[in-house]
């Protein structure tokens, strides 16, 4: 029995050993095919992320695709955003502490609140402002770790489109599921860009975190599953949008008439 259990130890090893060669000769094909054409490839960072965010039937796709021209400045744009009125609110508005903001935040004319809701930028702009340092942390590790190599192949306005999508249904459901509260964060656009990776490479009680997550399963899905290929072409894509815009009709339908807040 152990020599048999050796054995498949054994034959595992030399099968993760062929397949990683594999991977290296084929990059080492690509290198040297495509060195002349784009010199804004470094490949071995693509190498260290397609095998730590990827499954191996997806990895060579992504190496074949993704550079750094244009860079990915929109997530990281957007996080530089979000990490300024962070510092804005915690240094600059006077704080009790860091790790929970209170009064300052309250008042910022960014954040989501129930009775001002009329104040239509209020739905998008409450993904700039953040209740404190573990909140902003989390989100800004995982939609720069998420973001950066998803914009590296999508590109900006790909990725923008879902984030964007994510940070406005998290704010439209949470109007409807929790209608007295206000909202800080951009969960939402995080869970967006999650939703629709995990949808292509193969939840939470908060309604915004929910509602971001399924803009990611759809319009994410059919975003970033689609690569270089024309978007306005894709039936997928034109369902996934009115399947959107059918439930932000009832959002705003909500919000006028129904409302507990009104």
């Amino acid at each position: 029995m152990a020599a048999a259990h050796d054995l498949e130890i054994e034959e595992d090893v030399n099968l993760n050993m062929e397949t990683e060669m594999k991977e290296e000769l084929e990059e080492e094909k690509m290198r040297e095919g495509r060195a002349d054409k784009d010199p804004f490839k470094p490949r071995k960072v693509h190498r260290i992320v397609s095998k730590w965010m990827l499954p191996e039937p997806v990895r060579r796709t992504y190496l074949e695709r993704a550079n750094c021209l244009p860079p990915p400045l929109f997530i990281i744009f957007i996080s530089i955003a979000e990490l300024a009125v962070f510092i804005y609110y915690a240094v600059w508005k006077p704080q009790k502490q860091w790790i929970t903001l209170d009064t300052g935040i309250l008042e910022s004319p960014f954040i989501y609140r129930p009775e001002k809701r009329e104040e239509a930028w209020r739905f998008i702009s409450y993904m700039l402002v953040h209740a404190g340092v573990q909140h902003i942390l989390g989100n800004l590790i995982m939609q720069l770790g998420l973001g950066i190599p998803l914009e590296m192949v999508h590109k900006g306005l790909r990725v923008g489109l879902v984030y964007l999508a994510g940070v406005i249904a998290g704010s439209l459901a949470s109007s409807i599921f929790d209608p007295l509260k206000s909202l800080v964060g951009a969960s939402g656009g995080v869970y967006a860009l999650m939703g629709g990776y995990f949808m292509n490479v193969l939840v939470v009680s908060f309604a915004a975190h929910i509602a971001g997550g399924f803009a990611g399963m759809s319009i994410g899905y059919t975003v970033f599953s689609c690569f270089d290929q024309a978007l306005l072409k894709d039936p997928r894509f034109w369902t996934a949008i009115a399947a959107y815009l059918a439930f932000v009709l009832f959002a705003v339908f909500f919000n006028i008439f129904l409302s507990p807040a009104n």
